[in-house]
């Protein structure tokens, strides 16, 4: 491939024990600012984002069983990597033989996405962001 289609890193997701410990020392310890939340359907907390740069986030994700992980016994969830083209990003990963596991469809957030994972099975989303997107607007 001559060139990419992927234009940078829009968000890491981690799994937080403690979601107020974790904002506490992104957005007071290394001085980022909180940006926004994003709640479940039921209303219950959901995520919580943390803006590093314009276009770039950390995702904050509220445990969901007792050992304080969303899934597993790790922090990592995905990394999120930005595209201006999601469905161009589809076609360059079967053209590489990759396999989709969520084929390009819009998110809560406005944004497309779509959902491929690495050699070693970490999950890894493709995202455009749209113009009306919290993430846009923060």
């Amino acid at each position: 491939m001559s060139s990419s289609f992927v234009t940078g890193i829009a968000h890491l997701a981690l799994n937080a024990r403690d979601v107020k410990k974790s904002l506490d020392f992104y957005c007071g310890a290394l001085g980022l600012k909180h940006s926004f939340s994003i709640p479940r359907e039921d209303g219950a907390p959901w995520i919580e984002y943390v803006k590093v740069t314009d276009g770039q986030f950390i995702e904050l994700f509220y445990p969901e069983d007792e050992s304080g992980f969303v899934t597993g016994k790790t922090s990592f969830m995905h990394i999120c990597l930005s595209t201006h083209d999601i469905f161009a990003a589809e076609k360059a990963m079967i053209a590489a033989g990759v396999p989709i596991d969520i084929h390009p469809m819009q998110g809560k957030d406005n944004n497309w996405q779509m959902w491929v994972k690495d050699p070693d099975g970490n999950k890894i989303e493709f995202m455009q962001i749209d113009s009306n997107s919290p993430q846009a607007n923060a």
